[in-house]
């Protein structure tokens, strides 16, 4: 099935790519690489969750917030790439996630962007990953996720 089917078929439309907060592009092709610049959870053009993780938000919805960053990726993958089927693997996903004091699942949160990735890219969305905590993020976001992929 084609990405853009199952794209459909879990009912994701990919939103416009989220405008850069400071000086960098959202995604930079490099030959057959694709690195993706950070990406919050914007959904047309705000954040809808902001804080800390563990006091201010709950992980249920850091979760949520996680696929957003996924999906915000996804469209930023596409804007260089123009069709997903083109994507071979995504190789490295990055979360950071602004953590309250004492708040270790981090790993949890940033499994929403990685079980979406994998429902959406199936075997391609596989990959290595890093789940961070961090004080603070941009805009009082409550998770970022960057990801590099490889084309075929």
């Amino acid at each position: 099935m084609r990405v853009e089917e199952r794209l459909k078929e879990l009912g994701i439309e990919l939103p416009p790519v989220v405008k850069p907060l400071a000086a960098y592009v959202p995604a930079v092709k490099a030959g057959q690489w694709v690195y993706i610049s950070g990406q919050v959870p914007m959904r047309q053009g705000k954040l809808s969750v902001t804080g800390k993780v563990g006091s201010d938000v709950t992980l249920e919805t850091a979760y949520e917030e996680a696929k957003q960053c996924a999906i915000n990726c996804i469209a930023a993958l596409k804007s260089v790439v123009g069709d997903l089927d083109d994507v071979a693997q995504i190789v490295k996903v990055t979360g950071f996630v602004a953590s309250a004091p004492g708040f270790t699942d981090q790993p949890k949160v940033v499994n929403g962007a990685s079980e979406l990735l994998g429902k959406v890219f199936g075997e391609q969305g596989a990959h290595a990953r890093a789940a961070v905590g961090v004080a603070e993020l941009p805009m009082n976001a409550c998770v970022e996720v960057e990801l590099v992929a490889l084309l075929k």
